[in-house]
């Protein structure tokens, strides 16, 4: 439920707020290249906190690949899948599963090339082969085991994003072939498979009209090709110094790399807090 402070300002659960709201991607954003919060920017986050800024974590993983970070910085809404399940103040509020009938046929044909997947709901994932290198390989460099098996997880309950696993350019016949879905790789050897137009932006949409707050006084920080959509329709868009240039043509400041306090500085830069 939302409470109306009064015209400039809102209470949320009792919160008082600004009209600000602020979206932060966690890897290489909120964590730094070792996977670490680092203690200045937990700081930072306690700091807009209790100057009335919502803040809110827009991310590609799973909402259970983060808990003990939303508690730590004691975060209880966000964007999770790249904007296809959306929590506001601990509640679902928006969810954009993965067609079913499609995902079979594109786990077929996955099969047939030697492709593993990974599906993935909001409370666990499953993998369609065990003990495989790129899933290793990619998940271990999220510091996340190899997921167990279950081929047919995806037939049973929603799917809000699939993972596959192949290199380069493998991943175009896909696209051309299965064209209900988006693919976004984050990995030498692992892609993201998201609904036809779903991305952040969506989410953070979402989430920004649940807190009756306004698009153009969000700020999103992140660093990755699944930021590019956020990053472009918030009002204040960041890219860390360690992000993709696709990021960073589309951002409105461009900060230092995670592991130079990039997003601190961006935060006080962008006038969030003041010194």
């Amino acid at each position: 439920m939302i409470l109306f402070w009064n015209q400039s300002k809102k209470k949320v659960r009792g919160k008082k707020l600004t009209k600000k709201i602020a979206f932060f991607d966690i890897d290489g954003t909120l964590l730094n290249h070792q996977k670490k919060l680092p203690e200045q920017t937990k700081q930072a986050i306690q700091d807009l906190k209790e100057a009335g800024v919502f803040c809110a974590i827009a991310t590609g993983r799973a909402p259970f690949m983060y808990k003990k970070l939303r508690e730590e910085l004691g975060i209880d809404s966000f964007v999770s899948f790249n904007g296809q399940y959306v929590v506001f103040e601990g509640e679902e509020i928006y969810t954009n599963p993965l067609s079913s009938p499609q995902l079979e046929e594109l786990h077929k044909n996955a099969k047939e090339n030697n492709h593993p997947m990974v599906f993935m709901n909001h409370e666990k994932m499953m993998a369609s082969e065990s003990d495989h290198p790129f899933i290793k390989d990619s998940l271990g460099s999220l510091y996340i085991d190899h997921p167990p098996v279950d081929a047919s997880f995806y037939k049973e309950r929603e799917i809000y994003q699939s993972l596959i696993f192949c290199e380069g350019g493998e991943i175009d016949d896909y696209r051309h072939r299965h064209t209900d879905f988006d693919y976004i790789r984050w990995h030498q050897y692992s892609c993201d498979v998201l609904p036809r137009g779903g991305s952040k932006a969506e989410g953070i949409k979402k989430l920004i009209e649940a807190a009756g707050l306004h698009i153009d006084d969000s700020y999103a920080f992140g660093d990755g090709l699944n930021d590019v959509e956020m990053i472009r329709e918030a009002g204040t868009g960041v890219a860390m110094g360690n992000a993709v240039p696709q990021t960073k043509d589309v951002s409105d400041h461009v900060t230092e790399d995670v592991n130079q306090d990039g997003l601190v500085k961006a935060i006080y830069d962008v006038g969030l807090l003041k010194n």
